[in-house]
Parts: structure tokens; C-alpha cells; sequence
């Protein structure tokens, strides 16, 4: 057994304290053998739903409350804690996910780097984007009132983490930081494919709470294997805000719970992509095998288990060296290991029902025999017409797992044409020399209305932190097209804008008061200034 097993209890974290009991029982599951991993954990019951979400309430006003620089200190505390138990998470996550030890090292620097990022935020303040008009007395025909207004947090919210990212979209993860930062208490639902890295993160979570002497319902974590905690979660009139990340099937279904409440609620959905990249006539000339190592890079990156992987390729149909280096690349790869059994058989599905239709010609990936109970599947690559493509809607659906998609083009203004008809997701790339960026005005433009994040001479895989990051897209990319999940912007999604009108400046909040007490950036009469 492993050390950190000692340490799990295999229980939902309720407020600053650890469920007594809980009902059915599920494991860990190491993708690599296909062995339970101790301990057992125990899904939430009704009654443990409840109380973590009506803490959360009571927890609500008092955490809404703090100024922004006590905020940023609680989010600084979990951030030192995840540092300080690195070691152990690392262990766990590598057991339960598969994934290799230098990968989740990075993961685990990017969740502390998001928590302090949101907590520079929170120092310097402005993010609130105060806004204030002053009162004019003298105007005719009547008088002008005081109109002041800023971002409030909108109240309790609950986060699902992913299971392709156990730290950086999980329990301490971007929403959780981002809810936390704006004034949010939250209750995590933990994915039931890392329970035991979870469970060690959520504990560092509630550790910051009492360290930082919050009330006890700021955070809770709630253990599922399967959907019901998650409905109950999102039914309850406590809860304000829902932030998930993983399947369309997923997404869609909260979506619908969070709109037919009696008070419906936003539910901030991040559902997938295949992430087309265009590659320019010009660009193909001088680097085509440059460009067919780097997508295959792209494709098969962490097995192709990341929302941003370039599933879709428009290549010029004249340079067929690069789909014979592209499949040479893929078939000299074998079996790559994936998060869990169940994503690897729905990959496998995915692929054989492509290959079954018969719209698309594979021409690449392994067949190969593994056991079922073990993750690992085979990278393919599929070809297809660009008149096929149009035809065919189903061809620009997500295969979540190591696999893409080239679509043969004659003319850039086919691109034009084709990238009209895409539906919403959250990327999109272009491979071209100078010549061919600046011919293809047109095509940017299109891409503007079907993407969150547009990338040049690179790949999408990989996305930064950072405050001018868009990680979001039109639907069915995302739920909300107006949002992000990376990077600063994505404080707003638990926010509303709240307006105070002819309000006594001793009853206004610090952000809002005449002297400007945080020195913050308010746009005062129409012009920004931190006066």
C-alpha cells in the first residue's frame, strides 16, 4: 500500500470536518493495471449534501465580506499548502491517473501559480470595475443622482472537477480559485477518477479555512461515483453558480438542471473541442515537415486527453509528403496510456464508429488487442475531402483520446467557406508565412466569431495563465461564450453587477467611497483614474 493511503479516509470533507460515514463505495483505479487503489471512498449522502451547502450560506456574507487583500492571504495559504504537500499529491495523482510524475509537477506549479495570480488580483483590487457617476443637483430638467456600481460575488458555488486535469481543474483548481477569489464558498464535487488526490488537496483547502480563521463552510468536498451527488448539488436553492469541465453529455445535462430550478442559475460548461488548425499553402512549402512533427506532437500530447488537442487539420490537398510523414510518425507510436478504462473504451467506440461510416478513410493508428481493464489505446489519423467534411456534420465532433482529423483543401477561400459552417469551439490555428497571414484577413475574421483563442505558428495545447487568456469559446465548446475559465477574467462568472444610488459614502463599499480609500481604478464621470 501506498504511504499516502494512511493518510485518506475515503470521506467527504463536510465544512472543517470529516464525514462520519457515507453510502456505496467506490475505488481509485490505477489505469495502468487496472487494480483498486486503497482506501474505499464513500459516496455523500443527502443529508451530508445538505449540510455542506447550507454552511456554505451561513458562510456566505461573512466570506463575501473580507477586503480583498485578506482574501488574497487565504488563497496564498492554500497555495503554500499544495507546495508544502507536493510530494504526497504528486504520488497519488500519478497512481490514480497514470500520468508521468513531470507532467503533474507542472500541474501541481500551475495550481499554485493560478491561486497566486488570483490572489495579485485581489491585492490590487480593481478587478471589481467600479464605476461611479457623480450626483449633478443643477441639471435641468432634472437633477442627476449619485450612481455607483461595482462587481458583488453572486453567493454559493458548486465546482466538478475534471478528470483529465486532477490539479489544475479539480478541487484547488481554476474555478475553485476563481470562485474563492471573488467572494464565493464552495463545494466541490471530487471526479471519481482521483478520489485520493482529492481528498489530499481538499484537506489542504479546509486546512487554509481554519488557518485563516474563515467560517467553516467557505469549502467543502463531496466523494460520488457517479452522477447523483452532482444532481443533488446543482438542484439545491443554496447553490448560486455551477463551474464544470468535461463531456458535452455532462455539460449539456447540468445545463439543463441549472436552467429548470425555480431560481435558474448559471452553469458555466466547458464541453470539448476539436480545435481545427488550418495550415496555408505557403507554410506547408516551407516547413511541411516541421508542421507534421509538431501536429503529431500536438495530437498525441498527454494521449491526446486535453479539450485543446488539434482534432481537425485543413491541409493543402497538393502536398501529400506530409499525411505519409504524419502517418509514419503515428504508427511507429504504439499503445499510449490513458486516464482511466472507461475513457479508453469510449475512444476506441469513437474510432470504430468513424472508421465504420465510412465518410472518413484511416489512415494511420494500430490495431491492437488490450485488455479491457487496462487504459492504453492506439493513436489514429483519418483523411477526409473537404467536400465530405461539409456533408457531414458528425466529422467535426470531438473523439476525446490521441486522434485527429485531415481535411484535404484546394483554395484559401475554401477555408472561408468551411470555417463559416464550423460550430463553436475553443480554439482555432493558423500555419502560414507573412504572405499567407496577410492574404487570409478573412478567415481571422471568421475565426473571431467561432473561438475563444485564435494562435498563430504554434499549437494549442498548452495555455497559459494569465490575465488576457480566453479559455472558453462559442457554444458547444462552452455554455457561455462571453467567459473564460483561464486566466483573471474568469473572477467574473461568480460576480453581478450591484449599483448603489444617492448612497451615504459611509454605508458604501471601500471600492465605491469618494476618497477611494484602495486606491483602485474606477472609471469616475466616464474617465479612468485611481483618484
Amino acid at each position: 500500500m501506498s504511504l499516502v493511503a494512511t493518510a485518506l479516509s475515503g470521506l467527504s470533507l463536510i465544512g472543517d470536518k470529516t464525514a462520519a460515514s457515507g453510502q456505496a463505495s467506490f475505488y481509485g483505479v490505477n489505469p495502468a493495471t487496472g487494480q483498486n487503489l486503497e482506501p474505499a471512498f464513500y459516496s455523500a449522502t443527502e443529508a451530508q449534501i445538505t449540510e455542506a451547502v447550507e454552511l456554505a450560506q451561513k458562510a456566505f456574507y461573512a466570506y463575501s465580506g473580507l477586503s480583498g487583500k485578506e482574501r488574497a492571504a487565504f488563497l496564498r495559504r492554500i497555495s503554500a499548502g499544495i507546495a508544502e504537500q507536493g510530494a504526497a499529491i504528486v504520488e497519488r495523482a500519478n497512481l490514480e491517473t497514470g500520468l508521468p510524475l513531470g507532467r503533474l509537477q507542472g500541474e501541481l506549479g500551475r495550481t499554485t501559480g493560478q491561486l497566486n495570480l488570483f490572489a495579485q488580483v485581489l491585492e490590487e483590487g480593481s478587478w471589481v470595475d467600479a464605476r461611479i457617476d457623480e450626483a449633478d443637483p443643477e441639471r435641468k430638467p432634472l437633477p442627476k443622482p449619485d450612481v455607483r456600481s461595482m462587481w458583488r460575488p453572486l453567493g454559493p458555488v458548486a465546482v466538478f472537477g475534471a478528470s483529465n486535469f486532477p490539479l489544475a481543474f479539480s478541487v484547488a483548481g481554476g474555478d475553485t480559485a476563481s470562485a474563492l477569489a471573488s467572494g464565493c464558498p464552495v463545494v466541490v464535487k471530487a471526479h471519481p477518477a482521483h478520489p485520493g488526490t482529492s481528498e489530499l488537496v481538499g484537506k489542504v483547502v479546509q486546512k487554509a479555512v481554519a488557518d485563516s480563521g474563515l467560517p467553516a463552510g467557505v469549502f467543502s468536498l463531496l466523494f460520488d461515483a457517479g452522477i447523483e451527488v452532482g444532481v443533488s448539488l446543482v438542484k439545491h436553492p443554496g447553490i448560486k453558480a455551477v463551474a464544470f469541465t468535461g463531456s458535452q453529455q455532462g455539460g449539456k445535462a447540468l445545463m439543463k438542471l441549472a436552467g429548470e430550478r425555480p431560481e435558474p442559475i448559471p452553469c458555466y460548461a466547458e464541453m470539448g473541442s476539436t480545435n481545427p488548425l488550418f495550415i496555408l499553402p505557403g507554410a506547408m512549402k516551407e516547413r511541411g515537415e516541421a508542421l507534421a512533427q509538431g501536429l503529431q506532437a500536438s495530437f498525441t500530447l498527454g494521449s491526446g486527453q486535453f479539450c485543446t488537442k488539434p482534432g481537425l487539420v485543413f491541409a493543402p490537398v497538393k502536398e501529400g509528403q506530409f499525411a505519409d510523414l504524419l502517418q509514419k510518425g503515428v504508427n511507429a507510436l504504439g499503445q499510449q496510456g490513458m486516464l482511466t478504462p472507461g475513457i479508453a473504451s469510449k475512444y476506441k467506440a469513437g474510432v470504430e464508429e468513424r472508421k465504420k461510416d465510412g465518410y472518413a478513410e484511416l489512415i494511420a493508428g494500430a490495431e491492437t488487442q488490450v485488455n479491457p481493464e487496462i487504459a492504453a489505446a492506439a493513436a489514429t489519423v483519418f483523411n477526409v475531402t473537404l467536400e465530405k467534411f461539409v456533408a457531414e456534420h458528425s466529422l467535426e465532433e470531438e473523439i476525446f483520446g490521441p486522434t485527429t482529423l485531415l481535411v484535404e483543401y484546394g483554395e484559401i477561400d475554401d477555408l472561408v467557406k468551411v470555417a463559416e459552417k464550423l460550430h463553436g469551439h475553443l480554439t482555432a490555428t493558423i500555419h502560414g508565412t507573412d504572405e499567407d497571414i496577410a492574404k487570409a484577413g478573412r478567415l481571422i475574421r471568421v475565426l473571431e466569431d467561432k473561438v475563444g483563442r485564435i494562435l498563430f505558428n504554434g499549437y494549442p495545447t498548452g495555455v497559459e495563465v494569465c490575465h488576457a487568456m480566453v479559455h472558453g469559446g462559442p457554444f458547444p465548446a462552452t455554455s457561455d461564450g462571453a467567459t473564460t475559465s483561464v486566466g483573471t477574467r474568469a473572477i467574473s462568472r461568480f460576480a453581478r453587477p450591484v449599483c448603489f444610488q444617492d448612497c451615504p459614502d459611509a454605508a458604501l463599499p471601500e471600492e465605491l467611497k469618494k476618497a477611494n480609500p484602495l486606491g483602485i481604478m474606477r472609471l469616475l464621470n466616464g474617465n479612468l483614474t485611481r483618484s
